[in-house]
């Protein structure tokens, strides 16, 4: 939690008014045992009716005041962690979306939703409960032991040892279920990650009957959360009662002490009364503190993970160089690979190897080959969401290392096979390929992608996309994500299997649309559809992420046995041209 105080500053003001009005509660709840000690030796005793009365409006006021200060404490101690939780989770979410897929693989999507959500959470509980207990119940703690070494050094001493006995017992069951507390926000991952494959897979789940199975390993998952937690609560509750047993036998004690003192004159019946009072409140306290401390325990296990994920740099160090001015200062090739090699963190081969090209642009690079071929890998690194580990990727003629990735992907733009669309309307999502665009600029996109049909039949640019766009039909969201990209008019396009889901009347529509809309841009099409590639002015042959072919179509056919089996399974001799 220590390292997270930077998200105090700011809140000053609330960090010191929190505690104080605290404290001052506690100061007024000090007093209260004095007035009624009061009471019992001269009021009472002495049969004066106005001296109680005059002291019970007394014990009135200080209700009073305390519950007012309490209400101020509380108002500023929530809306500090209010205002702490917010700014760290905007901050955790910011750095998040600055770390590159391969830092976000690393630390595990599901694993970063619980961090962002629960983890903070419990840390933003955590401060709300320090700056409310922090100062008032060490103090009425350490107040009522003074109060009582004050009234008599023997009951001083009883009430320090009861007290000191509870504190350390309440400290080392809370080192214990610290660890705990950890591991079981860890198991909390499993969880998340697991209800997110099951709800957002459950076409799937329920096509294949497993139900049952998932059943079982959801309740496996969850019950390692449930066991480590129990585990924990059952330590935390052991306090409570240990709390009881030891300041109530302290209190025995007091009074057994002070009844001894009473009989002997050395204390009167109104500072027993005191006394017993002021071991009530530590009582009290100290079960808030057992609170406070177990409370703390999770939230400190909490920032630890939070504070894990800010310690994780960006594996990609942005460049400087701006991409647009680097298309249209260079005389070369709008995209090149020279002699790219890539290969995923942990993995036991590269993706690719030795991929060596270059397309010019107004031109169109086809590529092709089989399912794990490392087509898609070879986008992910023209978009710079991984780094080559050997050799480079050029974009006008500047390393993508050596440009910054807004201007990248500002001129880069790329349509996967599974695109996602977002809640919202049909224009909104269009407008994260361009924030400015006009409707009539929009409609061309949409033209352009042959979605104009999709639109009409939802009442036009306003109709309603629900969540992941699944009020729309997997074609429908390819050729929406193409509009999208459409309508930021990229110089580069890359198609990732962007029409899969199209039957072959509306990809050959689409990709005629984009020839002649985008004659200036260089076009990546990548496609396992021989028809979709074969008009491309070069086409890049992949095979277990090697490049063995590279041409025209007819020269491919001649030159690159893999190519032609492709071609064979696909097309006709007379469909292929031969």
């Amino acid at each position: 939690m220590f390292k997270l105080r930077r998200y105090l500053r700011g809140h000053y003001l609330e960090c010191v008014l929190a505690p104080t009005f605290k404290g001052l509660e506690a100061i007024l709840q000090l007093v209260v045992p004095i007035v009624m000690s009061q009471v019992i030796d001269v009021g009472i005793a002495n049969a004066d009716t106005a001296f109680i009365l005059l002291h019970a409006g007394a014990l009135v006021l200080l209700a009073f005041f305390c519950y007012a200060v309490s209400i101020v404490a509380q108002y500023f101690s929530s809306k500090l962690a209010a205002q702490f939780g917010v700014a760290v989770r905007d901050d955790l979410f910011r750095h998040v979306t600055t770390l590159s897929r391969e830092d976000i693989d690393r630390l595990g999507r599901a694993s970063l939703v619980t961090r962002i959500t629960n983890d903070t959470q419990q840390a933003q509980d955590g401060l709300n409960l320090f700056f409310r207990l922090i100062l008032r119940s060490p103090f009425i703690i350490v107040g009522s032991v003074v109060a009582a070494f004050l009234v008599d050094g023997w009951e001083g001493a009883v009430l320090l040892a009861s007290t000191t006995v509870t504190v350390a017992s309440i400290l080392y069951f809370m080192g214990i279920t610290t660890k705990r507390y950890r591991k079981a926000q860890r198991a909390l991952d499993d969880v998340q990650l697991k209800c997110s494959e099951n709800l957002e897979g459950t076409r799937v789940l329920r096509a294949f009957r497993q139900e049952d199975a998932e059943m079982g390993a959801f309740h496996e998952v969850s019950g390692t959360v449930r066991d480590l937690q129990l585990f924990a609560g059952d330590l935390s509750m052991m306090v409570n009662p240990l709390t009881y047993l030891v300041v109530n036998l302290g209190l025995i004690a007091l009074l057994w002490v002070g009844g001894l003192q009473v009989e002997i004159g050395n204390l009167t019946q109104g500072q027993v009364v005191a006394l017993a009072s002021y071991v009530s409140q530590a009582l009290v306290e100290l079960l808030k503190l057992t609170w406070l401390i177990t409370t703390i325990a999770k939230a400190q296990g909490c920032a630890t993970r939070i504070n894990e994920v800010f310690a994780v740099q960006a594996s990609q160090i942005d460049g400087k160089k701006d991409a647009a001015a680097a298309l249209a200062g260079h005389k070369g090739p709008a995209v090149a690979f020279e002699d790219v090699g890539f290969a995923y963190p942990e993995a036991a081969g590269e993706s690719l190897s030795h991929v060596s090209f270059s397309l010019d642009a107004g031109q169109t690079l086809g590529v092709i080959g089989g399912t794990g071929s490392g087509k898609s890998t070879l986008a992910s690194l023209i978009m710079r969401f991984y780094d080559a580990t050997s050799g480079r990727v050029l974009i006008g003629g500047e390393d993508v290392r050596d440009l910054t990735q807004e201007s990248l992907r500002r001129e880069a733009a790329l349509v996967e096979q599974g695109p996602r669309l977002f809640s919202g309307t049909i224009a909104s999502n269009l407008r994260w390929g361009d924030a400015e665009a006009t409707d009539e600029e929009l409609a061309a996109a949409v033209a352009c992608a042959q979605a104009a049909d999709v639109v009409d039949a939802k009442g036009g640019l306003d109709g309603e996309v629900e969540q992941f766009g699944r009020n729309f039909s997997g074609g429908q969201r390819q050729r929406l994500a193409v509009a999208r990209t459409l309508a930021r008019r990229p110089r580069i396009l890359i198609l990732d299997d962007a029409s899969s889901a199209l039957d072959f009347a509306t990809d050959a529509r689409m990709r005629r649309a984009i020839k002649r809309g985008f004659a200036g841009s260089a076009v990546v099409l990548i496609s396992q559809r021989v028809a979709a590639v074969r008009g491309a002015d070069r086409i890049l042959v992949l095979d277990g992420g090697r490049q063995v072919g590279l041409g025209t179509h007819e020269e491919l056919l001649s030159s690159c046995p893999i190519y032609k089996e492709i071609c064979d399974s696909q097309l006709t001799g007379e469909e292929a041209g031969r």
